[in-house]
């Protein structure tokens, strides 16, 4: 199955949308690890390296949204949202201006990196600010779209993407905000995932399927707002729900979906992601064993869970 890193439509997405002469980039200095690099050979008059100063990126970037022009910014995740969070908070999304900002290298698959380096609460950071839309593509195919919709959006947007490579499981040209996928049908419960962790819920479907488990398979690239629709629906028939993500199981994907469903529907609903911990220095297959991001542990944990 052909793999692409989601940071690589980001790049390619931006060149596709850069023929708008409004669309303007930057980045703090890690064009070649984000990709917004693929922007600069196409249009250098329009990329803007800000250097090593997130806040004064997202300040900036806030600047040229109110001059009409249509910026798109980005980072490592962990600095964007994090170190970056004042002005993202106050420049952008108090004035609710139209600014993409893109956080690259998320979660624990950035790998030897290490925990300070590895995002695992950007999208709780991004969550909690009123206006913010927060986007977490499953896949390359994805990713761009995501990008490429961005160009109608209104209000800020946060987009996550990865550095590690991901099969390919979505193929639809176009992205609508607020909208999940069913990815695959079941009855006994309900997955849902953002991310990479999309495919690995699939993969574990198969599992749980040898034993007589048909889960339903839900992708969320739409952490805020949710689809809260289609999971309402599929919470409905199978009653039980768990939720998957590259990051903490506190104010992200799995939060999202249990304050929604606590107040319309309730149901047994299952978190799983980094429990409340740093991430670690190691490879991404490795991290990935050991905190239980993989299809054989996501499968024992929602047999444990429904029969145990």
């Amino acid at each position: 199955m052909e793999k692409k890193a989601t940071r690589e439509a980001y790049g390619k997405a931006l060149v596709e949308i850069g023929k708008d002469k409004r669309v303007v980039v930057l980045d703090a200095d890690l064009s070649g690890s984000t990709k917004s690099a693929e922007f600069k050979k196409t249009y250098p008059d329009r990329f803007f390296n800000i250097g090593i100063a997130e806040s004064n990126m997202v300040d900036i970037a806030a600047g040229m949204a109110l001059s009409g022009l249509k910026p798109y910014a980005s980072s490592f995740a962990v600095f964007i949202t994090g170190r970056a969070f004042e002005p993202v908070r106050q420049s952008i999304c108090y004035q609710n201006l139209h600014v993409v900002l893109c956080g690259s290298h998320s979660g624990i698959s950035v790998g030897e990196d290490g925990g300070s380096h590895q995002s695992v609460a950007d999208i709780a950071l991004m969550r909690s600010l009123p206006n913010m839309k927060v986007v977490v593509p499953a896949d390359y195919n994805e990713a761009f779209a995501v990008v490429s919709a961005t160009m109608d959006m209104e209000g800020p947007v946060y987009i996550r993407t990865s550095r590690a490579k991901s099969p390919l499981i979505t193929n639809k040209p176009s992205f609508e905000i607020g909208k999940a996928e069913v990815l695959k049908k079941g009855s006994d419960a309900t997955l849902i995932a953002c991310g990479m962790m999309s495919y690995i819920a699939l993969e574990a479907a198969k599992l749980l399927k040898k034993d007589n488990i048909n889960v339903e398979v839900i992708n969320s690239p739409s952490v805020k707002p949710l689809d809260e629709d289609t999971i309402y629906n599929s919470a409905k028939k199978t009653q039980r729900v768990f939720t998957f993500e590259e990051h903490s199981i506190i104010g992200g994907l799995g939060s999202a979906v249990c304050e929604f469903l606590s107040e319309n529907l309730p149901v047994y609903t299952i978190k799983t992601g980094l429990e409340d911990v740093f991430g670690e220095s190691g490879t991404k297959d490795d991290l990935f064993c050991k905190f239980g991001f993989t299809k054989e542990s996501f499968a024992k944990k929602i047999k444990d869970k429904l029969y145990g």
